[in-house]
């Protein structure tokens, strides 16, 4: 049986755990590491941000957010689609090389609303419709009649522009 981590300990190890990824890590998985409850490593996570730790949670699990990447291409895209396009939207994103950091909403009384989506590849978007739909969830979108905004990150521009082509012919980008 594994030892039971304790507080600070935990809490100092999943810190180090997410520095050392390279891919996001789950609260599942860190609570079986730790031995605990993955509500437990909920509150430890929310520890960790409170003391500015830049831990980020997405869609796929908790990511350590470092400054690894600081010669990748940013760009914000206004795109509006119905709930049954969120994947074709997805997937033409990341068909370019691109990744979907967040998606961003204007709502009318709380203002800007903003979640972590972190999707690059196939597999990602799928297992975030997944969760989506198994939660019986809906899409932040439906909060604006599917007006909404994307953060997408890419090595070079021309993969941007690639993205924007592809949403383009779909008729999802909002020009």
């Amino acid at each position: 049986m594994t030892k039971k981590l304790l507080g600070e300990e935990r809490r100092t190890k999943i810190l180090s755990l997410l520095q050392q990824a390279t891919t996001p890590l789950t609260g599942a998985d860190l609570a079986k590491f730790a031995n605990v409850s993955r509500q437990v490593i909920v509150n430890d996570i929310t520890l960790l941000k409170a003391r500015n730790a830049p831990i980020l949670a997405t869609s796929q699990g908790y990511v350590y957010l470092t400054q690894a990447q600081p010669n990748y291409a940013t760009r914000v895209v206004a795109c509006k689609h119905t709930p049954a396009q969120a994947q074709e939207e997805l997937f033409a994103i990341v068909d370019c090389g691109v990744t979907v950091k967040d998606v961003c909403v204007e709502h009318s009384v709380y203002g800007e609303i903003t979640a972590a989506i972190h999707v690059s590849n196939r597999v990602e978007v799928s297992r975030f419709i997944d969760k989506v739909q198994a939660a019986n969830a809906s899409y932040l979108s439906d909060l604006t009649d599917g007006i909404h905004l994307h953060t997408l990150q890419a090595p070079t521009e021309d993969m941007l522009d690639c993205a924007e082509q592809a949403l383009r012919a779909k008729g999802i980008l909002l020009d």
